[in-house]
């Protein structure tokens, strides 16, 4: 196939074939062209999603609503998910060609009742490292943690881990080449957390000036999900009448949770666009996601890199470069000036196949 367009994030125009599945520069003799004209992006990236997870936050009934859930990435663009845990081992679906390709953390790894039910592997402090190692061994370099939940005894949220506990966990997953990412709501487990050494952290809504300015110094990145924290005044309404304090503390986490979005890229820590997509959010929201990064006051393009080029980057995997998988999507308008065009692709290639189009 032959594509011409501008090329993101470079910005020029140029002709771009694909080979065997692969980006060349060389042009392909007889090669059909199937885009001409529009603005191309190595294939988007939900940096935070669960295939697995039910709309009620359970594990989903078979392998075919997992299947579905990673369709609906794909014909948003979505070519590249960062599963953050799921109960359902989706691996079977890595032969499918007509899915993104799935990176996962394992299962999450919590204490005993101080999750959603059902969803972790729970554990306590004593076993954490031991569990984070099994995780990595079965996940694709990344562990997921929950870094703190409500605490029932204090009605509000609480860390689960010691710290001690974090550093030999953290410690561990390292030596076995995979990286730790960790749920936080609240500010308590976090200096645990980023002083042990994690790589990211996910929604990170309690960040203080000093804790962005820590993780900007260590290279910490953080996933916002800001498509979910707007369902904090929701989750607060519902904890109210038992949980008062915890009530008050999501309130207060949602209405700061853009100007800490904002102070974390101007200090720069690394942010990345994640839908936390499974349970309460719809997969193929990515479009909203970077909407959301760019109100909270990332320029347009630094909202447009945390879903594409620099996710990829992230995460191990190429953008628009001789050899690369063919793994991409082109828009008819330029996404860096309109971030709405990211809702309406309009050809995709996965793995150097069209596998959706505007004119289909």
């Amino acid at each position: 196939m032959h594509l011409s367009g501008v090329l993101l994030p470079e910005g020029e125009t140029r002709d771009l074939w694909v080979r065997d599945g692969r980006i060349t520069f060389d042009p392909v003799p007889g090669a059909e062209t199937v885009s001409r004209g529009g603005f191309v992006l190595p294939g988007l990236v939900d940096a935070h999603c669960h295939v697995g997870i039910a709309r009620g936050g359970g594990p989903v009934e078979d392998l075919a609503a997992a299947r579905e859930q990673a369709l609906t990435e794909r014909d948003a663009g979505v070519l590249l998910l960062r599963d953050c845990g799921s109960p359902v081992d989706t691996r079977a679906l890595d032969d499918d060609p007509d899915l993104p390709r799935i990176l996962r953390a394992g299962r999450h790894v919590a204490r005993e009742r101080r999750y959603i039910p059902g969803l972790a592997v729970e554990v306590e402090p004593p076993s954490l490292a031991e569990e984070v190692r099994t995780q990595a061994r079965r996940g694709d370099g990344w562990v997921k943690l929950v870094g703190d939940w409500i605490d029932r005894g204090a009605g509000d949220l609480g860390p689960l881990w010691p710290d001690d506990a974090l550093a030999e966990a953290i410690a561990a997953a390292h030596e076995e080449g995979a990286r730790v990412t960790a749920h936080t709501f609240g500010t308590d487990a976090l200096p645990g957390l980023i002083r042990a050494g994690i790589d990211c952290l996910e929604h990170g809504t309690g960040l203080t000036e000093e804790l962005v300015a820590e993780m900007a110094a260590r290279g910490t990145a953080v996933v916002p999900t800001l498509v979910n924290v707007e369902n904090f005044p929701g989750f607060a309404a519902a904890g109210e009448r038992k949980f008062p304090s915890y009530a008050s503390t999501m309130r207060r986490l949602y209405a700061s949770s853009g100007a800490v979005v904002r102070a974390a890229h101007e200090a720069g820590v690394p942010v990345f666009a994640g839908t936390d997509a499974g349970g309460g959010i719809e997969h193929g929201t990515i479009a909203e996601e970077v909407r959301a990064l760019h109100t909270a006051g990332l320029p347009r393009e630094a909202a447009l890199a945390a879903a594409s080029w620099a996710a990829r980057e992230w995460l191990g995997l190429p953008g628009l470069v001789e050899g690369a998988p063919a793994d991409l999507v082109v828009y008819d308008r330029d996404p860096r000036e309109d971030l709405d065009a990211l809702a309406r692709p309009q050809l995709t290639l996965l793995r150097g196949r069209v596998v959706t189009s505007s004119r289909s």
